[in-house]
């Protein structure tokens, strides 16, 4: 298996872009095989109207040959033998009871298919976890969500524990600027290994949703979300600070990474790229092509690493509006200072 550059990539996304009818017709530069993807420039985007920028193709990104970065594995296959081989890249072995975390999805959203996970779920014998949400709509109380899991197949596939239904448990949280505590669903502690599942897309409040966001709003209760979207300040959750905001985010993703003890993983998957979340039963229509699977033991790199190759493809532009528009970044600006993973990886194609 052999390291791949982000040139490499912008290779791939150009034969996948014009099959998806993208018309790319530039050449990337030669790939270094040494050189490590970081982070994109900062941007000082204002809230909440969509700016206007012209997206940045990594050329211009920072490159190391630091070979101790974490890897991030990449498949362009989105399929279940896809998803199956990115899991395996990994060599993970989780022991005990495992918990797949993803997001059930409002009706009508993009939320992961049973078709694309269903044999990866099931392999790892493991529970589909989920909380609570707290905007109301209908997964905002248990029986109501047990339903929509039911709905959209996830009962057939594997046992399903809305890990909110017994209320809250605290995970202490070390170094944030924001939060002292974190509020998830009391059914946390039943598990002993957590496999992320996330569909990477857009989202309008955070400017994107990928692995952080998972572990944190994700995994908090009901009480915990209203807690992060505060940013930590217990006011109103739609009136808070937007970057306490962010930076709780990274913060909650973080007690739930030290609780675990290591005993994590993460899978991105890119299609369905809507500029609009899960949460969201009426998202906009993807305006860009599908782009592939990526894993990691880093939360942190497998994010950013997905931000990048956005930025790399020239269909993006409505995505990157989004993610500036809600100085999305911040949140991995954060994540990284306090130490929940680095920006900094090494990118590994597994289609050979």
């Amino acid at each position: 298996m052999k390291k791949k550059t982000m040139a490499f990539v912008l290779t791939m996304l150009i034969v996948v872009g014009c099959l998806a009818g993208c018309g790319q017709t530039e050449q990337p530069k030669e790939p270094s095989a040494s050189s490590v993807q970081t982070s994109q420039p900062e941007s000082t985007p204002a809230l909440p109207d969509e700016g206007e920028t012209e997206p940045d193709t990594g050329e211009n990104a920072e490159t190391s040959t630091n070979d101790s970065a974490p890897v991030v594995y990449m498949t362009t296959d989105i399929s279940s033998q896809g998803l199956m081989a990115i899991y395996e890249a990994l060599g993970a072995a989780p022991t005990g009871n495992v918990a797949v975390k993803l997001s059930t999805g409002e009706p009508g959203s993009n939320y992961l298919r049973t078709d694309l996970i269903g044999e990866l779920v099931q392999s790892l014998n493991g529970t589909i976890v989920e909380c609570n949400t707290a905007y109301g709509g209908s997964r905002s109380n248990t029986a109501m969500h047990y339903q929509v899991a039911e709905d959209h197949g996830y009962t057939a596939i594997a046992n399903v524990d809305i890990m909110d239904e017994d209320g809250s448990m605290t995970l202490p949280v070390v170094g944030g600027d924001n939060l002292t505590e974190n509020y998830v669903g009391a059914h946390f502690a039943n598990y002993d290994y957590f496999v992320v599942l996330s569909h990477f897309k857009g989202h309008a409040m955070a400017g994107y949703g990928g692995a952080i966001k998972n572990i944190s709003i994700g995994i908090a209760s009901s009480e915990g979300k209203a807690h992060i979207h505060s940013g930590g300040t217990g006011g109103n959750m739609w009136s808070g600070e937007q970057d306490a905001f962010l930076e709780s985010m990274a913060e909650a993703g973080k007690s739930v990474v030290e609780a675990l003890n290591g005993k994590i993983l993460y899978i991105n998957v890119m299609n369905r790229l809507s500029v609009d979340c899960d949460c969201d039963g009426n998202p906009a229509e993807p305006d860009m092509h599908d782009i592939g699977i990526l894993a990691s033991f880093d939360p942190v790199a497998v994010d950013q690493a997905c931000i990048d190759l956005v930025y790399a493809a020239e269909d993006g532009q409505s995505l990157i509006n989004r993610i500036e528009s809600r100085n999305g970044l911040h949140t991995l600006e954060q994540a990284e200072k306090i130490g929940l993973g680095s920006r900094e990886y090494q990118l590994i194609s597994i289609d050979e």
